[in-house]
């Protein structure tokens, strides 16, 4: 397999994932602010300008987090990245879902870059606000999961690739308040071996 990403964007979350299961792969960087993932080369292996893209080793590649973290988990199966339970795999899929539509596309977008909602810099303020309104929303809703049986009650899922990069977000870029449960959950998460290579990797210094 081979990751193609960008340092601190949200394919961290599967680097750490990879890393997590151990199995050989390669990763490339991919510059996004040079443009490089608008690149003909890049483009020729993923259309969408995004990452995270997993080529496969059949060649063939992946280009959405939540199926890319499936995927990646399910060639794992030792690792029970993937629940043996039919109910607690639908609603890891269903939260891993929830944090990249919402957290992600509809919070972070906004407070990470405005622009893309609005060019007006007189409105950037406001728009960085409901971004926050909704990661602290989505961040009470992952605070219930954890305490109430959920997808991340317990064992670890594959939901954890994309709780790991959006509490990354949360907590060690935009500096947010983050419920209990979720920040323990974090340093958890953050203080694994796995981890320490992930940001080490990306030249991240926390």
């Amino acid at each position: 397999m081979k990751l193609f990403y960008a340092p601190g964007a949200c394919s961290i979350g599967i680097h750490y994932l990879l890393e997590t299961i151990g199995h050989p792969y390669d990763r490339q960087k991919i510059d996004i602010k040079t443009g490089e993932n608008r690149q003909p080369w890049y483009l020729a292996i993923n259309p969408k300008a995004k990452v995270p893209t997993l080529q496969r080793d059949d060649g063939s590649v992946l280009t959405e987090f939540p199926v890319i973290a499936q995927h990646i988990a399910a060639s794992a199966p030792d690792t029970g990245l993937v629940p043996s339970d039919s109910e607690r795999a639908l609603r890891a899929a269903e939260l891993t879902d929830y944090l990249v539509s919402t957290l992600h596309m509809q919070g972070f977008s906004r407070i990470f870059r405005p622009a893309k909602f609005c060019e007006d810099p007189a409105t950037h303020d406001a728009i960085q606000r409901e971004g926050r309104y909704v990661v602290a929303a989505g961040l009470a809703v992952v605070e219930r999961d954890l305490k109430q049986g959920g997808a991340l009650h317990g064992e670890a899922t594959f939901a954890d690739a994309a709780l790991f990069y959006v509490l990354f977000w949360a907590i060690d870029r935009a500096k947010l308040e983050v419920p209990a449960a979720g920040a323990e959950r974090y340093a958890r998460l953050k203080s694994s071996d796995a981890a320490r290579r992930v940001f080490a990797e990306e030249g991240i210094t926390l």
